[in-house]
């Protein structure tokens, strides 16, 4: 087992920066920093990299822990990180220059540019890029492999590779120093470059690999510092027009969760636009508030950013670190606390009011949903997960409202726990979890997540004929591609049948 010593800091504060001389600023910069070691441990996180930016100041920067536990090499400046699918917003913008060059439409079957003979002509680039191609075009938003197909669209036009064309049109331009599409590990050490290294948490804290090849979809390696250089040229419409900005950054539909290349949200009436990347040993996030003009970036060396808070499903406010960056740098409330307690719990009703009770629900949601997640490793985490979910529906007990998929994932993870561990009577949630399951079915009977999660339920109560239902709809399914659930249903239908 590898154990990490006391963690180290390296908080960083620039010549005249707003964050000199400042108590108010200076007390709201320490409670982050300690929200940040606070998850970190929490995660079993080996290195983190932080930095904030309020437009062109570094309002904070900060490096915890170690890129490399057995050389004790810590996080720093220059640490490069695979980024997984923060990719996709380098593809966004490729794609909104070729729309603005005019050497594109949206507007175009995607089978155009692409080799595979099975995409049909009413598969449109928008769909793909607004991860809206799957069941209805172009009506509800599944976060989906077919990205990558846009690979082909870029390479096709430019009669480049993909690299080639992200290193002219981005890399170059930005004079991005640490950044590169990790094509095999000669990237690495013919470039001289410092890597984090790759760790996985299975209970104990384990190396891990690093996932080589690139697409649209993912493969881009790089720093904080770079990655803040590319934000900010987003913010002054250097890589491309203030128009392209707009679509790119807007849902693809209301409702939807996704614009093109980039998540767009709502939240506390402050437009969100972010990006995350997952990969098996790595996790990163772009999270950008426009009408303050402040960019958050975060990356790590191991899954845990991004993992637990099933950002999949699209929505920021689940992620603690989201969280704590949103309360401390937009919000303003430092004095809330990120984490509840089991004391704190009990006096949570009295902090409640009109003005917080959205924020104190996602709060409560993103904190249940992790402790679960752990949960698989400590039973503690589990017990504590159901104690703030019994405050949640107790203090907001409109679940058939706010719930949604993360909420569904969250009590499936506590159901499938406590069936695992010979608990066959845990039926605390159950009321909750068909409510919310049926209602997004209900949005759309297709949802492969929400059959998933039913049929699981079902199955673990022996009910065969309701497990059968809900698996037969993810493989009758049409226009979507094949994931892990249709895998588990045709494999579960199969033996059964």
């Amino acid at each position: 087992m590898m154990r990490i010593v006391p963690i180290l800091f390296f908080f960083v504060t620039k010549t005249g920066c707003v964050n000199q001389g400042n108590e108010d600023v200076k007390a709201r910069d320490q409670t982050f920093s300690k929200e940040l070691s606070q998850l970190k441990e929490y995660f079993h996180i080996p290195g983190l990299a932080v930095i904030v930016k309020k437009g062109s100041q570094t309002i904070y920067e900060n490096y915890l822990g170690f890129a490399d536990l057995a050389n004790q090499a810590t996080m720093d400046s220059v640490t490069t990180v695979p980024m997984a699918s923060l990719t996709k917003i380098f593809t966004g913008i490729l794609m909104m220059q070729l729309v603005e060059e005019g050497k594109i439409s949206l507007d175009e079957p995607i089978n155009k540019y692409s080799t595979d003979q099975n995409i049909p002509d009413s598969i449109k680039i928008k769909h793909v890029l607004s991860h809206t191609s799957q069941g209805n075009l172009g009506q509800h938003f599944y976060y989906s492999g077919r990205f990558g197909w846009l690979t082909s669209v870029i390479e096709k036009v430019h009669k480049a590779s993909f690299e080639d064309v992200i290193i002219e049109k981005i890399i170059v331009p930005l004079e991005l120093k640490n950044t590169f599409l990790l094509k095999d590990s000669s990237r690495i050490f013919n470039g001289k470059r410092k890597i984090a290294q790759p760790y996985l948490f299975d209970g104990e804290i384990k190396g891990g690999f690093i996932d080589y090849g690139y697409s649209a979809s993912a493969g881009l390696t790089s720093t904080i510092r770079d990655l803040a250089i590319f934000s900010e040229a987003l913010d002054k419409n250097i890589l491309i027009n203030e128009q392209s900005k707009s679509v790119m950054f807007a849902p693809f539909k209301k409702g939807l969760e996704y614009g093109y290349g980039v998540f767009s949200q709502e939240f506390q009436n402050k437009k969100l636009v972010w990006a995350y990347g997952q990969y098996d040993c790595y996790s990163s996030l772009i999270l950008k508030v426009p009408e303050n003009q402040l960019s958050f970036i975060i990356a790590a060396n191991n899954n845990l950013i991004s993992d637990p808070a099933r950002l999949i499903y699209g929505d920021i406010t689940y992620s603690l670190f989201a969280l704590s960056f949103l309360k401390n740098f937009v919000f303003e409330q430092s004095g809330v606390l990120l984490l509840e307690d089991e004391d704190s719990l009990n006096t949570l009703v009295n902090r409640v009011n009109g003005n917080n009770s959205t924020f104190y629900r996602k709060k409560l949601v993103a904190q249940s949903i992790a402790e679960s997640f752990m949960g698989v490793f400590d039973s503690s985490r589990t017990e504590k997960s159901k104690n703030i979910l019994r405050r949640l529906f107790t203090i907001f007990p409109d679940y058939d409202a706010y719930g949604d998929l993360t909420l569904l994932h969250n009590l499936t993870i506590l159901k499938s726990i406590a069936q695992n561990t010979g608990q066959s009577d845990f039926i605390d949630f159950d009321k909750q979890l068909e409510t919310i399951g049926k209602k997004l079915l209900s949005i759309d009977s297709s949802n492969p997540y929400a059959n998933y999660y039913l049929a699981d339920y079902y199955l673990g109560k022996g009910a065969i004929d309701s497990t059968a239902r809900y698996y037969d709809k993810i493989i009758n399914a049409r226009n979507y591609s094949r994931n892990w659930y249709t895998t588990e249903a045709e494999n579960w239908i199969k033996k059964e049948r």
